[in-house]
């Protein structure tokens, strides 16, 4: 059965810097776009980057040139790059598989001194 498997969060320092990977299983990894979402407590899901099957990428404007989105289709992963991270960055975040839509358990980051 399809997987998402997140890891990589934790607490981290406002200007730090943390990589989320997503695992995935199950399904052809390289013919789906990826995407991570993210939730702060009090407020509505949010896509932060989506990566296209051919490697294209997008991001929200509150990321853009802080955050990356690489993926390697024979690792079967993608991950999320966060440098001069912000504690407005808080929330829990989630790895997408589009098309056949599944979700990752998501996993916490926690941006505080």
């Amino acid at each position: 059965q399809v997987q998402l498997v997140e890891s990589g969060g934790g607490l981290v320092q406002p200007g730090g810097s943390l990589r989320l990977s997503c695992a995935a299983s199950g399904y052809i990894f390289s013919l789906y776009a990826m995407g991570w979402y993210r939730q702060a407590p009090g407020k509505q899901l949010e896509l932060v980057a989506i990566i296209t099957s051919g490697g294209s990428t997008n991001y929200a404007d509150s990321v853009k040139g802080r955050f990356t989105i690489p993926r390697d289709n024979a690792k079967k992963t993608v991950w999320l790059q966060m440098k001069l991270l912000k504690p407005e960055d808080t929330a829990v975040y989630y790895c997408r598989v589009y098309t056949i839509d599944y979700w990752g358990q998501g996993i916490q980051v926690t941006v505080s001194s």
